[in-house]
């Protein structure tokens, strides 16, 4: 099985520079040893279900500890029996676009 959630978690009570509370984020989905890709509006993390709950979870919790408002986006895709579907996608894309390049 395996599970691609894309992330977006930041407090919302902490102003307007929030890299600080994001890269806590960050660190702790690094730290999962899931296969993970940062990006300027969020983070995919991919694996099983349970593992990046767990993940998604620790994020919220670590923020929880002082924010008294977090916003928390998760998009989800679920897939029955494949793994390391990020990597295959982008090549996927990326072999069509340069098919079509002729």
């Amino acid at each position: 099985m395996s599970v691609m959630a894309e992330l977006t978690i930041f407090p919302m009570d902490k102003g307007v520079h929030l890299s600080p509370f994001v890269a806590r984020a960050v660190a702790i989905i690094e730290k999962s040893d899931l296969v993970c890709s940062f990006g300027p509006m969020g983070t995919i993390i991919e694996g099983d279900w349970d593992e990046v709950m767990a993940v998604v979870s620790a994020c919220f919790k670590d923020l929880e500890q002082d924010s008294e408002r977090i916003s928390l986006n998760l998009k989800v895709d679920y897939k029955k029996g494949d793994a390391s579907r990020m990597t295959q996608k982008l090549e996927s894309v990326r072999t069509k676009m340069a098919g079509s390049a002729d």
